[in-house]
């Protein structure tokens, strides 16, 4: 268990590693390219932030469903498990 954290740990550290990149990459581009006006890199600085804004708030959405699903998936367990001792502890009561 420790082993996926470490893992899951690079994983991560490497995707904000390449996101840090993508946007120094894009700033420095921007900023070198003469031949654009200002309000198009602007532009395109915006479009990048709120598509990066946007990524952050499906990625989100998704972990809470999931998250959400697995809490719903163990108190069903925990239900059955419940059923099933009671079940065993009294055997004259009909399943």
């Amino acid at each position: 268990m420790n082993n996926e954290r470490n893992d899951t740990n690079l994983i991560m550290m490497l995707n904000i590693a390449g996101v840090v990149a993508a946007y120094g990459l894009l700033a420095l581009s921007l900023y070198h390219s003469t031949e654009v006006p200002l309000s198009t890199k602007g532009y395109w600085g915006m479009g990048v932030v709120l598509l990066t804004l946007s990524l952050v708030n499906v990625v989100k959405y998704r972990f809470d469903t999931r998250s959400s699903e697995d809490r719903i998936r163990r108190i069903e367990d925990a239900r059955n498990e419940k059923l099933l001792e009671e079940a065993l502890l009294d055997p004259s009561k009909d399943i």
